[in-house]
């Protein structure tokens, strides 16, 4: 078997592709997996996804100019794929920092690897067991179908599409609000306790609301943040359903 110089052009080019998405989601590219993995992962998904087209061996190869341009735009089909993959994660990590911002959590912050950015050890509790779920449920799977879709929906080398803001910004929005909405029980049940105390320090002035307000609000807190995970379980599994027709509505598709 005769591999061209351009069979090899459309290897490196979907191989750019898949690794701008799987970067994006921490399971499979997230920055607690090694390089070595990770490069790994790309070559393997690249070899088993990508669909080879039959091209004869005098095929021609593209120019170097024109090789560099085709990268690019891999490169932005890819992130915008796994941009929507990544506003799923990003959408629970919203919900764990609102939980925790006052709970007494949110002073003690410490580096989540998992994502890449510091949070509470609240926040990062609630990312890990969100993701726990997403593997027993296969969002994995799900992330790799959607992947093998893009190639469907945009052809390798194929002219960028047009991008819609407005279908952008609602995504955004809406995962956003979703992560607001998720917290809303536990932001409610702290302020319910910050009323309280406040009231007990007008009615009897002599006892440290101080001292008795943080060991409360965490109690308080951890008990609303394990309601609000039997409560927004169903919906968590929905948005990762969802996750690979997000990844295929940004191209387009």
């Amino acid at each position: 078997m005769t591999i061209s110089i351009a069979q090899t052009q459309m290897f490196l080019l979907a191989l750019t592709r898949i690794m701008a998405i799987t970067m994006q989601v921490p399971v499979l590219g997230g920055q607690t997996i090694p390089t070595q993995v990770r490069v790994g992962l790309g070559l393997m998904l690249t070899a088993l996804l990508m669909p080879w087209q039959i091209l004869p061996a005098s095929a021609d190869a593209l120019p170097l100019l024109g090789l560099t341009m085709a990268v690019g735009r891999e490169l932005i089909i890819g992130f915008l794929a796994g941009f929507a993959a990544a506003l799923t994660f990003n959408m629970l990590q919203i919900a764990g920092e609102m939980m925790a911002l006052g709970s007494g959590f949110g002073s003690g912050r410490i580096l989540n690897p998992t994502l890449g950015d510091s949070g509470s050890a609240m926040d990062q509790l609630y990312v890990m067991i969100a993701m726990l779920i997403f593997l027993v449920l296969n969002g994995h799977h799900s992330v790799l179908l959607a992947i093998h879709q893009t190639f469907v929906v945009l052809p390798i080398n194929h002219p960028l599409p047009e991008i819609s803001g407005v279908v952008l910004i609602n995504m955004t929005a809406q995962l956003i609000a979703a992560g607001v909405q998720i917290a809303l029980p536990v932001v409610g049940a702290l302020l319910m306790t910050d009323i309280t105390l406040g009231l007990l320090a007008r009615v009897a002035p002599q006892v440290q609301v101080f001292f008795l307000g943080l060991p409360l609000k965490i109690a308080i807190g951890m008990f609303a943040l394990g309601l609000v995970f039997s409560i927004s379980m169903p919906f968590v599994t929905d948005t990762f359903a969802s996750m690979g027709g997000r990844m295929l509505k940004l191209l387009g598709g």
